[in-house]
């Protein structure tokens, strides 16, 4: 699995948020972050800056372009429940609803 490293970022902005929608300790946190990230290869933005341009001409949400940028750069589909990321024809964009479906067929 692939992220760009600006999860990083917006995982610890939120972590306050988090805390308190998911009721996790800020250990339990912490402990879930690290086994996250252990399962995650974070890709700098420098490694698929070439595709930026692109992805944000076709980006439903700007917020979003580094992702379909990296997804553009390695050739693969990308993972998110947000529906007007669906709304492109350039990058395959999954729902977990997708991917349950997927692993249910094999």
């Amino acid at each position: 699995m692939f992220a760009p490293d600006k999860l990083l970022h917006e995982v610890e902005k939120h972590k306050e948020e988090i805390l308190r929608k998911s009721k996790l300790t800020s250990v339990e946190f912490d402990l879930f972050l690290s086994i996250i990230s252990s399962r995650i290869e974070f890709v700098s933005y420098h490694e698929f800056k070439n595709y930026c341009g692109e992805a944000e001409r076709f980006s439903p949400d700007l917020n979003d372009a580094e992702y379909f940028a990296l997804a553009l750069n390695l050739g693969c589909a990308f993972w998110s429940n947000d529906k007007k990321l669906k709304q492109q024809n350039h990058v395959k964009v999954y729902s977990t609803d997708d991917l349950i479906k997927i692993t249910k067929n094999k």
